[in-house]
Order: C-alpha cells, then structure tokens, then sequence
C-alpha cells in the first residue's frame, strides 16, 4: 500500500502543510486545497483591498449581498461568538487597527523591524481609546437574501474563525478529490478528513506551528477530528513602544492579559476547536472549568511552561516528534 504522501507551502500569511495518506494523491489534493485556499484568500482577507470583506467593512452601515462562502465564515464566526460568551468575537477588526495589526503579518513584521532600527521614529499620535468592542450582536444577517448589515466603523476580522474554517473545507475537499486519508493544518489549525493512517495522525504539541517537527515535544495521535492551538507567542508586535499580541479581549479591546502562553483544543470541527482554544486564552483562569463543562480535550501551557491537560486530554505517546 502507498505510504502518506506531504507537501507545505504559505498561505493566509501563514504555513501550510497537506498530508494525505496515500501518496499517489497528493499533487491533486494540493491542487484543490491551494485553489480552495486562495478563494478564501479573495472573500475573507481583511489585508486585501479587493476582498469582500474589506468592500463589506468598508459599506457605512449599509446590507451587502456577499457569497455564500463569505456569509458561512460570517455565520461561524457569530456561532462562535456566542458559544464561547462572547470572548471570541469577530468585531475586532477596528480594534486590531488601532494597535497595528494592519496588514498582512509577515509585511507587518518586516516593518516593525525597520521601525526598530529608526531611533528617532515618532511614536504613534496619542488620543487613541480602547474598550469593549462592539459586539457580534450588532451584526445582521439575512439567510434569504443572502446580505450582512453592520453598524457604520464597524470592523470584522476573520483571522482566527475563518482560518479554521479554511482547514475544515480544505480537508473535505481533498477527501472528495481523492478518497484517502486527508489532514490539513493552517498555521496550527488542524482538520482531518478521510480515514487515518495506522495509528492515527500523530500531532506535536508546539507554542508555534513552525517549529521542526523532528524537535522533541509532546506528540498525540488522532483518529479524526480536529485541533487547534492559540498562543500568544506568536503574532507579536511593537506599537507605540508597547508589545502587542493578536488574541484580543473583546472586553477591554486589548490584547488579552492570560496566565495562558497556549492553549490546544481538539473538536469535531476546526472552527470549533479555534474557537475554544482562543476562548481559552481570553478566559484566562476561567478557562479550565469553562473546557471541562464544555467537555473539549484541551493542553494549556501557563506562562513558566507548566502544563495542564483537561478533560481527558492525554498524556504524550512520546517525547520526540
């Protein structure tokens, strides 16, 4: 039998790795989930100025007929929004402007590191108010005609929900394309499809997603399913002399102030599993017994590296990838 076939590539500003479980298939499964991917790209990107989203971000209050791709990333980030009580919430789009976050991450953080080298660069004009953002119940969607209406400087961003959700149709996608065992991860984001190899999927716990696997970590197997991992680790930046991260707290409108440096969830869908394990970072303390009602396996990593495994999360099959 054909042993799993792999290939990885950038995409959404992040890493994209494709596994298939027979490797006679793996030029077609790429090919379908690199088209998938950059149609995603076009509909939900908040960096592009010709995506539907920023025309949507961009309406003044006024309802906008979108795609239904658009308005199935839209619907799921408000899903999630409401499972997690509102500490996952797609309106932080102004918010993620205010503290820098306005462009593509890589190019971001190559300007950062221009900005560094430029001792004498103006800080950013004062003045700028942080708060509770405004929430995914000022967003209004109409299934029949198929519009989203928001309030006018009202802002989305599908970064975190609309990422998932990319894993989640990109490995159905290449199940239909190919019939073999398929596992999709986007910066992290892991979604499977398909029947595993012997063993199941083996998966490396990592504060970031592009560490070498071959490294020694924790390593999981799974059968199906997804998981996903939040970190404030990663997508860090220098704005107005103050380091920030991408995990807000809807709350506050600031990045989230969490004993949690990571946090991995796994779900029956990517977008759920994204969903909890940013939750998980937001929730901060509150995060363990919220993971254990909701009964989601998830790995939490404090601060000073302690782990704390919940609601049966396992225990490593080993200590090297």
């Amino acid at each position: 039998m054909p042993s799993t076939g792999s290939a990885s590539w950038e995409a959404l500003g992040t890493q994209v790795r494709l596994l298939v479980t027979n490797r006679n298939e793996i030029e077609p499964a790429a090919t379908v989930v690199w088209g998938l991917l950059d149609e995603v790209d076009r509909t939900c990107s908040r960096f592009r100025a010709d995506s539907e989203l920023t025309a949507l971000n961009e309406a003044g209050g006024r309802p906008v007929a979108v795609s239904q791709l658009l308005f199935d990333a839209i619907e799921g980030a408000i899903r999630a929004a409401r499972a997690t009580g509102g500490a996952v919430d797609p309106t932080i789009g102004f918010t993620l402007q205010l503290l820098g976050y306005d462009r593509d991450f890589a190019a971001l953080a190559a300007l950062a590191a221009l900005a560094a080298l430029a001792a004498d660069a103006p800080a950013p004009a004062g003045g700028l108010v942080f708060g509770r953002v405004p929430g995914w119940q000022t967003i209004e969607l109409d299934p029949i005609r198929r519009t989203v209406r928001m309030p006018a400087r009202v802002s989305l961003d599908l970064g975190s929900t609309g990422k998932a959700l990319a894993s989640d149709l990109s490995a159905a996608a290449a199940y239909d394309a190919t019939g073999c065992g398929v596992l999709v991860s986007l910066g992290g984001d892991i979604a499977t499809a398909g029947d595993p190899p012997r063993g199941g999927w083996r998966i490396r716990s990592s504060d970031d997603s592009r560490t070498d696997p071959r490294l020694p970590g924790e390593v999981i197997a799974i059968h199906g399913g997804a998981i996903a991992t939040s970190s404030t680790t990663v997508r860090r930046w220098t704005s107005g002399g103050v380091e920030r991260h991408h995990i807000i707290d809807p709350t506050t409108g600031l990045p989230a102030n969490s004993p949690w440096r990571t946090a991995t969830v796994a779900a029956a869908t990517c977008v759920d599993a994204n969903a909890a394990s940013t939750a998980a970072i937001v929730l901060g303390n509150r995060a363990v017994d919220w993971l254990r009602a909701a009964e989601l396996p998830a790995r939490l990593v404090h601060r000073d590296g302690t782990v704390v495994r919940v609601a049966g999360w396992p225990e490593p099959l080993s200590e090297a990838a």
